[in-house]
């Protein structure tokens, strides 16, 4: 059976912002990531082609000074600027160098230099200023940067919109779920579009929720047709308890096979309410008068209080079934003797009923899941066929009130009955 008390569901970031997220992180990335490679590779270049352009313009300015005794244009002689590293050379090989020096729009650079002669001769040197090209790298990391905000901003509606598409679909599977879960067997997500996972998760679901209506119908059906087989020969075994003689064994007889036409009347009772065959037949009652009398059916002893609230009287009448209204007060009077511990205190105050013992209280799996068919709980909750709890619930429903179960802070079990406005 379904928890019959819904926990607060903590606040959440919906699927489609995460998405959008994860795609804006993800484009952040991807643009980070060729703008960096394309920085490094193109500064590599400007680089690679200021050194070639030094190392070949010095080559031909040695040429044009030994065939002319000329300087070509940019070329000087035994500069003071020249790198230390390219001062002395101590062969007449070219050789270049990076200077990263910067004087106003001058440098980075890179020189290129050689000795005109033999050694001690004057050093000609050639230098390729590359601020021009940086400039323009720096426009181009700028051209990049809005390019990527621009990309991210039109990349970011469109993910959140296709995450919206895919939240819907997974919104509606989710609520077909919950549905089952509450009990509507008949829920079903039907064909969904897409042909994905999505629409796998949506076709699992729906044939789950198909095997489990066939199980459980199997399992009503079952219950129904052993009760109603079994309650011919257990009225058979009451009548002749009849013919036996009077003593300890006829009462030990006597009191088990009443034991077990209650047990067959409980699984009645429960096929019906499983078959949504129960309807309430309405009356106008007074309420506290109505759980006193159940409680005294029960042959228990318990306590019941009704109390005054502002604005009603102690005696306010209520329009519910009445039968029902007992069958649950008797059910939860019963439990809280067998399975707790006295005294047993029965609450009336306004339109709720509450039902308290002083046991050990209900258990944790219990609470959590709900009552259990022929599952009691703990050990020291007592033995019995766990059906007490199972058809409170189910008639509860049928008068579209709410029951509550609960553990008193200072201990013991409380059951709490809300019944709906007129």
């Amino acid at each position: 059976m379904r928890p019959y008390r819904r926990l607060p569901r903590p606040d959440r970031v919906s699927l489609r912002w995460k998405i959008a997220a994860l795609a804006a992180a993800t484009a952040c990335l991807v643009a980070a990531a060729v703008g960096v490679l394309v920085h490094l590779w193109t500064a590599s270049d400007i680089r690679g082609r200021a050194e070639m352009r030094a190392f070949n313009g010095v080559y031909a300015a040695v040429e044009t000074y030994r065939r002319t005794g000329t300087l070509a244009d940019g070329a000087e002689l035994d500069p003071a600027e020249l790198p230390r590293v390219l001062d002395h050379p101590a062969d007449g090989v070219r050789h270049t160098a990076y200077d990263g020096h910067v004087d106003d729009n001058l440098g980075p650079s890179f020189w290129a230099a050689q000795r005109v002669g033999g050694p001690g001769s004057p050093v000609l040197a050639v230098r390729v200023n590359m601020s021009p090209e940086l400039h323009d790298l720096r426009r181009l990391d700028m051209s990049m940067a809005v390019a990527s905000l621009v990309s991210l901003a039109a990349a970011v509606p469109l993910a959140a919109y296709g995450a919206g598409l895919l939240g819907r679909r997974l919104r509606r599977v989710s609520e077909t779920a919950g549905r089952i879960s509450a009990g509507d067997l008949d829920a079903r997500t039907g064909p969904t579009k897409g042909g994905d996972e999505v629409a796998d998760i949506a076709a699992t679901v729906d044939l789950m929720a198909d095997s489990l209506g066939r199980r459980l119908r199997t399992e009503r059906q079952f219950t129904a047709d052993v009760a109603h087989e079994l309650r011919t020969p257990v009225g058979g075994l009451l009548a002749a308890t009849d013919l036996l003689p009077a003593g300890e064994t006829e009462d030990l007889v006597r009191g088990r096979v009443r034991d077990l036409r209650a047990l067959v009347e409980d699984l009645l009772e429960i096929s019906r309410l499983d078959a949504g065959a129960e309807r309430p037949v309405r009356a106008r009652v007074p309420l506290g008068e109505v759980v006193r009398e159940a409680v005294a059916r029960t042959g228990f002893d318990a306590s019941v209080t009704v109390a005054d609230t502002p604005g009603t009287a102690a005696g306010e009448s209520v329009e519910t079934d009445p039968r029902r209204l007992e069958r649950i007060v008797g059910n939860l009077v019963v439990n809280a003797h067998r399975h707790g511990a006295a005294p047993v205190e029965v609450t009336v105050e306004g339109r709720t009923v509450v039902v308290r013992d002083h046991g050990p209280g209900f258990p944790g799996d219990l609470l959590r899941e709900g009552p259990r068919r022929f599952h009691t709980g703990a050990a020291e909750r007592g033995s019995g066929h766990g059906l007490g709890l199972t058809i409170a619930l189910g008639q509860a429903r049928v008068l579209g009130a709410e029951l509550r179960l609960d553990n008193d802070p200072g201990g013991g079990a409380v059951a709490t009955l809300c019944l709906p406005a007129a």
